[in-house]
């Protein structure tokens, strides 16, 4: 394993004998996935519609990552 590949290693993990390197790149991959099917579910159900997600992650965006250098 060359040191690039062995700085994008996340997690190991470790069943029985066997170690399974994840990188930053697949836990990435695979947090979109999951957060895509899980709001696909509750669309389908008419939990929310995409709207109202869409204004949601809007407004958490820019509370949460706002210029600190601009006073409120």
């Amino acid at each position: 394993m060359t040191e690039d590949t062995r700085k994008n290693v996340a997690i190991r993990i470790q069943i029985g004998d066997q170690v399974r390197e994840v990188t930053f790149n697949e836990l990435t991959l695979s947090n979109n996935l999951g957060l895509e099917s899980l709001v696909k579910v509750l669309v389908d159900k008419g939990v929310f519609k995409p709207e109202e997600l869409q204004s949601e992650m809007e407004r958490i965006r820019k509370d949460r990552y706002r210029d600190p250098s601009q006073s409120e």
